[in-house]
């Protein structure tokens, strides 16, 4: 071999060698899915596919029989799929031209909602697949709907896809409300404990969860309300178990809620800060969702203000929405003002008037709505008084008093709570 051979061959040999000694490094680095879980209620069904990096997806519904498919770019199944449970009768999956798919095989019809969770100390970043049986979270809505497109979404996109399967079965019933008393109703108040499930929320210095937080504080706010002659309560979440922003507010309007109350506990990077706060819904925010409900009305089953919006014209839309929208933040800022005072004689405030922010979960327009920081779970000493049980529950109390006050000051008509006000004024006449 001559030498410009040998050198030609040399270099063959090293490119091999440089080749050989790359491959591994670019598997390691290949997103892979580490673990699988699943969890199931009557009604719904989680599947979280726990990654070490993020992998764009594709997801979509097939039929005959009823599945939902995703296929994840250049990502490889690093453990055993769990048996079915619930609506998912089993798991499957193959690979075919760098693409890895996983079948759900789906036990009747069902909505389709899937989500990214970033990464944190406990969890790799998450792909969530929640599956819900059709006509269990709204009224108006078909227990069999129509076949819908592909959702492709990247894998780095912090909004959520939302899907329908379609399968001929029996609709199951929806949830009811306690019983009117008399022709009267009982005002109802739905309580959203902020995060849950694979959503921690903040963790605090010695590891206190906001979800476990803000969990624990609802359902005693909850047993208060419930107490109160004329009003009744209802958790968006009653479990450890993630539920998507706006499927929140879509659980209020289910519970025809007359005011939502989310719970959340605050954290910064300075530890030193302290306080409870309030929030109500910016105009900002109320702008971009009324843009956003005047674009779907046409597609939307839900209704503002108990008027449908699907067969009026733009002016008349538009103008609807404003006057729902705008009694409705009037009421969200005298209420939350209410419930601000009142948090005050319980600890803190970091700030003296209600907040306005564009938070998801207070763009109902049509129920008034609020956001209560209950206090900065990253300082050690709230945290501490977050996680007794004694100081839930004067947390609890204040929200309630705040939430009375409002109510027996502006009263529905028709409702158990504007009977009792009208007897105790006819016996203290």
């Amino acid at each position: 071999m001559n030498l410009v051979g040998l050198f030609v061959h040399s270099k063959f040999r090293i490119g091999v060698v440089l080749l050989l000694t790359a491959i591994p490094a670019i598997v390691a680095a290949s997103p892979a899915i580490q673990d699988v879980r699943i969890a199931s209620q009557t009604d719904s069904t989680r599947v979280v596919f726990e990654l070490n990096e993020t992998a764009k997806q594709k997801i979509f519904t097939l039929n005959n029989p009823l599945r939902v498919v995703i296929d994840l770019a250049n990502t490889n199944l690093n453990t055993p799929l769990p048996d079915g449970m619930g609506l998912v009768k089993s798991l499957r999956s193959a690979s075919h031209d760098g693409v890895l798919r996983v079948v759900l095989d789906i036990n009747g019809s069902a909505d389709l909602q899937s989500s990214w969770l970033e990464a944190n100390s406990d969890y790799g970043p998450r792909l969530v697949l929640d599956l819900q049986r059709t006509g269990t979270m709204r009224e108006g809505v078909p227990a069999v709907l129509p076949p819908i497109a592909a959702v492709n979404s990247s894998a780095n996109s912090s909004n959520n896809s939302s899907s329908s399967l379609n399968a001929s079965v029996d609709p199951q019933p929806i949830k009811t409300l306690p019983a009117n008393v008399g022709n009267s109703r009982e005002l109802v108040i739905a309580i959203d404990a902020g995060h849950g499930g694979e959503d921690p929320g903040a963790i605090g210095r010695h590891g206190l969860r906001e979800k476990n937080v803000t969990l624990a504080i609802a359902r005693l706010l909850k047993d208060r309300i419930d107490a109160e002659p004329g009003m009744h309560a209802m958790l968006t979440r009653d479990g450890d178990y993630f539920v998507p922003l706006r499927d929140r507010i879509d659980r209020a309007r289910q519970f025809k809620a007359d005011m939502f109350i989310s719970i959340h506990a605050d954290s910064v990077k300075d530890r030193s800060v302290t306080g409870s706060s309030v929030y109500t819904l910016s105009g900002k925010g109320a702008t971009n969702e009324a843009a956003r409900w005047l674009a779907d009305r046409e597609n939307a089953a839900d209704l503002v203000g108990g008027v449908s919006l699907d067969n009026k014209n733009n002016l008349l839309a538009s103008v609807l929405l404003d006057l729902t929208q705008g009694a409705s933040m009037s009421a969200s800022l005298d209420a939350a003002a209410r419930v601000l005072q009142h948090l005050d004689s319980v600890g803190d405030v970091h700030h003296s008037d209600v907040q306005q922010a564009g938070f998801v979960v207070l763009k109902s327009p049509d129920i008034p709505s609020m956001l209560v920081e209950t206090a900065f779970i990253s300082n050690s000493d709230e945290e501490a008084r977050l996680s007794a049980p004694k100081h839930q529950a004067q947390l609890a109390d204040a929200i309630l008093a705040g939430v009375r006050e409002y109510f027996y000051v502006n009263t529905p008509p028709g409702t158990r709570l504007a009977q009792i006000k009208a007897t105790r004024q006819a016996r203290n006449n």
